[in-house]
């Protein structure tokens, strides 16, 4: 079964709907692509340019809504994905995720909340989801988004 078909008809197996590409919120491109690597900027838990949900795991948002946050972030990477790359069976391999969360004092389970999104590329992709990642807690983030997801796939030509 060719990648693409696979991708897509697990996306929609999973009730996942692709939504089109966002505008940036500031001075950059969602994506470039260098060689054989395409480099999504990060993308934050927006439905149609609104936060899904706002503040900091381990206070105002729990671990599990953190977890979504990171996966509707996800989501929002394999849109970029899409619509740069024109189709998704050109992904050959998600190398990397990088998962800013913005945690609470006290918060350390930011590799739990992460874990939404790796499951999500995972599921998606299936083997070649399969990545390594950085998880890194921090103060805030833009429109006090509880996560930031970025990733760095390889592509065919």
């Amino acid at each position: 079964m060719p990648k693409t078909k696979k991708a897509e008809e697990r996306l929609e197996e999973l009730g996942i709907e692709v939504p089109p590409l966002q505008a940036p919120l500031g001075a950059y491109v969602p994506a470039v692509i260098s060689g054989h690597l395409i480099y999504v900027s990060g993308q934050l838990p927006l439905v149609k340019g609104e936060l899904t949900i706002k503040g900091k795991v381990g206070s105002e948002v729990s671990l599990e809504q953190g977890m979504e946050a990171a996966r509707r972030a996800s989501i929002n990477a394999i849109s970029v994905l899409k619509n740069e790359l024109g189709q998704l069976r050109r992904v050959e391999r998600i190398v990397k995720i990088t998962g800013y969360i913005a945690s609470a004092p006290g918060f350390n389970q930011q590799a739990n909340v992460l874990n939404g999104a790796s499951e999500l590329f995972f599921q998606v992709f299936g083997e070649p989801g399969r990545h390594s990642r950085v998880a890194v807690g921090v103060f805030e983030l833009p429109l006090d988004s509880p996560v930031e997801i970025e990733v760095i796939a390889q592509i065919s030509g």
